[in-house]
């Protein structure tokens, strides 16, 4: 017979955490007690009752100067207020997974949102969920939900959230947020099981699946456990639930050749171990997997160097630095001058409690017990491979300019320094290399050398690959009519050249303007923001013309709207004819004053009385609105000033 023990047996961080807390507790002298269970799992709680801690069920059993543990499961916001109003200490040993979905439901209420939860409601961890918000739906199965969904009218008008019971099994999960995301219109889904419970769960069904029969440690009323039984059961007939090894009956694994073990979160090491060494006796198999499972068990004591990449979890985020919970004897932490590449971040930026990180051993003291970590470093070798990649993958990147220097620019890219040369930095030769400095650019890493340290990028390319996509997508769209707003390129003598965004269009000389003009000069220049619209366009030959001028900008147009017969206007005389003098009304509209209206007497020529560029009054006195004619008289004013006068 061969015995396999699943590796992720036994307390998780959560709980290894908790009853780490109630010991350290229990050993300043002071009562103690814990809010409940501090987990699930009757031995444990009776090895507390000996060290003197106690459980109460109530926030009101507690007595003033008590050291009141909230268990790992999390409370409602109601209990740490009854607690705190009793003067006691409060230590929280809530799981900070679990902390995280007090978190998410607390700020998804404040947005407007109502929190759905998928667990056991009368589980008190999700109890204490529902706590953190006013009117949270909880369901235990994905039936449950399509019912409740089934009888809303309004469903959709209203916003969700929706989390899970950090211990729930990862195919209800799955089941009921492919439902909510299908039926709901807005909603925010978080994947809130644990990692290390959803881990522990697959293992368990791997196990399962091979063995023929399986051994589940773990206190019954553990929600953990008995999920992992129930996954058990879906791949073996012969799953047995026990909470000791005196529980196991020889009797029951006759004829059995293959038995897997695994345990839930709150099931102590020692019990798992005893488990493990009954089934040798039962099976006559003498230090079944002795060595790999003594290293689960002791890997508190294994030892970590200098050079070394470990995992672990963030427990808490000071003032000056990051403490991470390594697995082992030693307390990990990381300067805050170690966390990150960029010394503008903040740590609780980029890290919460309850993460898992990969750090970089930087320093081991086995005599305090710490050890030193990097984030920094371990990201900087990362960041190298990852080069390697985009250059392979001709992946865009962002990076932010630091410098300029005679050959081009200088990018800092997660902490690498990128040189990207003149003729790659997208700026025309004797263009303002000086002003990107500051700027966050995107471009793509085209060389990288490690063992010289050298890495080239260019913006170039990126510009490149998105003026030809925006150039694809205009021509898929472009329309006769069809608006763009864009930017003066070029002038030249017959019209301007516009970027309508990656693809440039003529506007004529003729389409810059309703006026005479000499060169497009007097109307734009290079760099103007202007709307133009399609006159015309050739896909073929990739040609399209555009259009400056509007209706609304004819001067006639603007004529007609603002001006009428009587109005008194200030003229310009542009032109004397033998028959009378062209006044300027605006810009482009032109009256004629005859010579009979330029005095209120006889005039041999119009020169006599006035000169080009003169400015004079004149009265409107007829508007020939289909031959674009208009009359002016400064002989009007000079009888209408003489009545006045009489």
């Amino acid at each position: 017979m061969s015995i396999h023990v699943a590796g992720s047996a036994g307390f998780c961080f959560g709980v290894s955490r908790a009853v780490e807390m109630v010991e350290q507790a229990a050993s300043r002298g002071k009562r103690v007690v814990t809010l409940g269970p501090i987990i699930h799992n009757r031995h444990v709680v009776e090895k507390f009752k000996e060290l003197g801690v106690h459980v109460i069920d109530i926030p009101e059993e507690a007595r003033p100067g008590d050291t009141v543990i909230i268990r790992s499961h999390g409370v409602a916001r109601d209990i740490y207020e009854k607690l705190e109003a009793r003067n006691v200490e409060i230590i929280d040993a809530t799981c900070p997974f679990v902390k995280r979905i007090h978190g998410i439901v607390r700020s998804a209420e404040e947005e407007g949102r109502i929190p759905i939860i998928i667990g056991t409601a009368s589980h008190p961890e999700v109890e204490g969920i529902a706590g953190w918000c006013t009117a949270a739906l909880v369901f235990e199965s994905r039936e449950s939900l399509e019912n409740w969904a089934a009888s809303q009218e309004n469903l959709n008008n209203s916003s969700y959230c929706i989390v899970s019971q950090t211990t729930s099994t990862e195919s209800l999960w799955k089941s009921c947020a492919q439902f909510a995301k299908k039926e709901f219109t807005n909603l925010k889904i978080f994947d809130t099981i644990c990692k290390a419970t959803e881990y522990r769960q697959s293992e368990a069904a791997f196990l399962s699946r091979s063995c023929q029969a399986m051994v589940v440690v773990g206190d019954l009323t553990s929600s953990n456990t008995g999920r992992l039984a129930m996954i058990c059961r879906e791949h073996c007939d012969k799953v047995f639930l026990v909470d000791n090894a005196g529980e196991l009956r020889p009797e029951d694994f006759s004829g059995v050749s293959d038995v897997g073990i695994t345990a839930g979160a709150s099931t102590p090491a020692w019990i798992i171990k005893e488990v493990n060494k009954t089934m040798s006796e039962i099976t006559n198999v003498e230090a079944v997997q002795e060595e790999n499972f003594a290293e689960l068990l002791e890997q508190s004591i294994k030892t970590l160097n200098t050079g070394d990449k470990v995992k672990g979890v963030v427990t808490s985020i000071g003032n000056t630095e990051v403490q991470v919970d390594l697995g082992t004897k030693h307390a990990g932490y990381i300067p805050y001058d170690e966390v990150s590449t960029d010394p503008s971040v903040k740590p609780e930026d980029i890290l919460k409690v309850g993460d898992e990180i990969e750090v970089f051993v930087v320093r081991v003291n086995d005599q305090e017990g710490t050890v030193q970590l990097s984030k920094k470093k371990l990201d900087g070798m990362k960041v190298w491979d990852d080069m390697a990649a985009w250059v392979e993958d001709k992946t865009t990147v962002e990076g932010t300019i630091t410098e300029e220097n005679k050959g081009g620019l200088v990018a800092n890219v997660q902490g690498i320094r990128v040189f990207i040369p003149a003729s790659q930095s997208g700026i025309a030769k004797g263009g303002d290399m000086a002003g990107q400095v500051g700027k966050t650019v995107k471009m793509k890493i085209t060389e990288v050398n490690r063992a010289r340290r050298r890495v080239i990028g260019s913006i170039r390319a990126v510009l490149s690959e998105e003026r030809k996509t925006a150039q694809e997508k205009i021509w898929a769209e472009i329309e006769n009519g069809k608006k763009y707003h864009g930017v003066v390129k070029s002038l030249t003598s017959y019209g301007a050249f516009v970027d309508i965004g990656g693809v440039d269009g003529m506007v004529h000389v003729s389409e810059l303007s309703w006026n005479r003009i000499k060169t497009p000069a007097d109307v734009v220049k290079v760099g103007d923001e202007i709307d133009v619209y399609v006159i015309s366009f050739d896909p073929e030959k990739h040609k399209i013309s555009l259009g400056y001028k509007t209706a609304e900008m004819n001067p006639w147009n603007q004529f007609m709207t603002g001006y009428q017969v009587g109005d008194v206007v200030d003229a310009k005389v542009v032109k004397l004819m033998t028959f009378g003098a062209f006044a300027e009304i605006l810009p482009g509209v032109d009256g004629l004053i005859h010579i009979s209206q330029i005095a209120d007497r006889r005039i041999g020529k119009p020169e006599d009385v006035l000169s080009e560029g003169q400015d004079v009054k004149v009265k409107i006195t007829d508007v020939d609105a289909e031959n674009k004619r208009i009359s002016l008289s400064i002989r009007a004013l000079l009888e209408d000033a003489a009545e006045d006068a009489e």
